[in-house]
C-alpha cells in the first residue's frame, strides 16, 4: 500500500472540503426543466438540433416485469469489433488490426466462428508500399472469413488514432453489412457502438490535418459501409440499432451553455443520468428501469447524416430524412449505468416500431442488467485478449524483422515480454 493512514485522512478532509462547496440539491429541478422546457425542440443558431419522436415523456417500468415481457423480435443479432491497439515498430510502421464477430440469439455457431479482419497501417515514408497486398477484402477460412490490410493517410501526430479508428470501424461495417446481405440476419441487428461512425465524423470537425483526411475517399468508404447498411436494413425490414454502452457526447449540455443555462452536468450522459436515476420522491430508482422517448438529433456528430447534412459526400439513396439518428437513453438502476440507444429515423419515424424496439431494449437490459444478449456475445467473441495480442505483435516483430517500440509503461505494467 502506497498511501498510509494518515494521508488516505487528508485527501478525505480535503473531498469534505470540496464538498462543503457543492451544492447539487436543485440539479434534479434543473435537468427536469430541461427536459420539459429546452429538449422538445433544441435550438441551436436558429437550427433545431433535437426534438421528440411522438410523445416527449420519461418512463418507467419495474425490472422484473420488464425482464419477463415477451419480447417483439424472435432473433437478433450482434456485431462488435475488438483490436490490438496502435503498435508502432522500429522499422516506422504503426499498425492496428482490428476484427469483427456477430454473435446471434439464439446461439448460431457457424455464424460465430466467421470473421472481418483489418490490419491498418501507418508509414510515414512516402515510399513504403506494400506489392504482395491485394486491394480490398480476401475471403479466408474456406470462405467462412474475410481480411484486409488498408494503408492509412499520412500523419504524424494522429499515427495511433487513425489506424485504430479506421480498423475498428471498416471491420464491424463490413462483417454486419456482408451477414445481413446473405440473408443470416432477419429480424433485428444491433451493433456495439453508434449507429455511424462518430469519430470518424467528428475528425470532420476538429485538426486541419484531421478534417483533410475526413473528407478523403478513407474515411468516405468507412462512412459509406455503414450507409449502405443501413439502406440494406430499410430494404430489408430488418430495424437496426447502435447500442452506445458508454454515451460520451456533451453536445446538448454545450448547447445549453451556449444558450444561457449554466448546465452544471460535465456531459449528456450525466444530464440523462440525474434525469433518470431518481424517482419523484427524490430516491434512487433501484427496482425499476427508467427511459426516454425518442429524440431525433441533427447536431454535433449527428449533423452530417442529418438531411441537410453532407454525409462527408456519400450518396444517400433513400430520402435524406431516414438516415437521421434518434436516440433513446436506459437507465440500468442495479449497476447505476446509463445506456444510448441509436436507430434510423427510417424505422423509429413509425409509432410501432418504434414502441417494439423500445420494449426490446427495455426487456434486454432489464433480464441482463447490462447490453443486449446479441451484443455481449459479440463482445466476448471480437475481443482480443492481453495473450492474443502478445502473440500477434511478435508474430508482427518476426515477419518485420523489427520489435515493436516499447514504453516505459511496457516495463512498469508488463508486456509479456522478459
Amino acid at each position: 500500500m502506497t498511501l498510509d493512514p494518515v494521508h488516505v485522512d487528508t485527501i478525505a478532509y480535503l473531498a469534505s472540503a470540496i464538498a462543503d462547496g457543492v451544492d447539487d440539491a436543485d440539479h434534479d429541478d434543473l435537468a427536469g426543466t430541461a427536459w420539459a422546457e429546452w429538449l422538445d425542440p433544441l435550438n441551436d443558431d436558429g437550427r433545431v438540433v433535437l426534438e421528440a419522436l411522438g410523445d416527449h415523456e420519461l418512463r418507467r417500468t419495474p425490472v422484473e416485469d420488464a425482464a419477463l415481457a415477451d419480447r417483439p423480435f424472435e432473433t437478433s443479432h450482434g456485431v462488435d469489433s475488438g483490436t490490438l491497439n496502435p503498435t508502432s515498430f522500429k522499422n516506422g510502421l504503426v499498425l492496428d488490426v482490428a476484427q469483427a464477430a456477430m454473435g446471434a440469439e439464439p446461439t448460431d455457431l457457424d455464424l460465430h466462428g466467421a470473421r472481418s479482419i483489418v490490419v491498418t497501417v501507418h508509414a510515414n515514408d512516402a515510399t513504403v508500399f506494400f506489392p504482395d497486398v491485394p486491394d480490398g477484402w480476401m475471403p479466408y477460412d474456406d470462405g467462412n472469413s474475410e481480411r484486409r490490410v488498408l494503408k492509412v493517410p499520412r500523419s504524424r501526430r494522429f499515427a495511433d488514432e487513425m489506424v485504430h479508428e479506421l480498423a475498428l470501424s471498416l471491420a464491424e461495417s463490413h462483417h454486419a453489412r456482408k451477414h445481413l446481405e446473405r440473408g443470416e440476419v432477419s429480424d433485428l441487428l444491433v451493433l456495439d457502438g453508434p449507429l455511424y461512425p462518430k469519430r470518424l465524423l467528428n475528425w470532420a470537425t476538429r485538426d486541419s490535418e484531421l478534417r483533410e483526411v475526413a473528407h478523403g475517399e478513407t474515411v468516405r468508404e468507412a462512412v459509406r459501409t455503414y450507409v449502405r447498411l443501413v439502406e440494406s436494413c430499410i430494404e430489408r425490414d430488418v430495424p437496426v440499432l447502435g447500442f452506445v454502452k458508454n454515451p460520451t457526447s456533451g453536445y446538448v449540455t454545450r448547447t445549453l451553455d451556449r444558450k444561457g443555462v449554466e448546465a452544471p452536468w460535465p456531459d449528456d450522459a450525466a444530464l440523462f443520468t440525474r434525469l433518470l436515476e431518481r424517482r419523484p420522491d427524490g430516491d434512487r430508482a433501484d427496482d425499476a428501469i427508467t427511459f426516454t422517448s425518442w429524440l431525433r438529433s441533427r447536431g454535433g456528430s449527428d449533423a452530417p447524416l442529418a438531411s441537410d447534412g453532407d454525409a462527408l459526400g456519400v450518396e444517400r439513396a433513400a430520402a435524406p430524412e431516414g438516415y437521421e439518428v434518434t436516440h433513446m437513453h436506459v437507465y440500468e438502476p442495479r449497476e447505476d449505468v446509463l445506456f444510448k440507444v441509436e436507430a434510423p429515423a427510417a424505422f423509429t419515424s413509425d409509432p410501432e416500431t418504434r414502441e417494439r424496439l423500445t420494449r426490446q431494449v427495455v426487456s434486454e437490459v432489464a433480464a441482463e442488467a447490462g447490453p443486449p444478449t446479441p451484443v455481449a456475445k459479440a463482445d466476448e467473441l471480437a475481443r482480443i485478449g492481453v495473450g492474443e495480442t502478445e502473440a500477434l505483435r511478435r508474430k508482427f516483430e518476426e515477419r518485420f524483422g523489427a520489435e515493436h517500440l516499447r514504453t516505459y509503461d511496457d516495463v512498469r505494467w508488463g508486456d509479456g515480454e522478459p
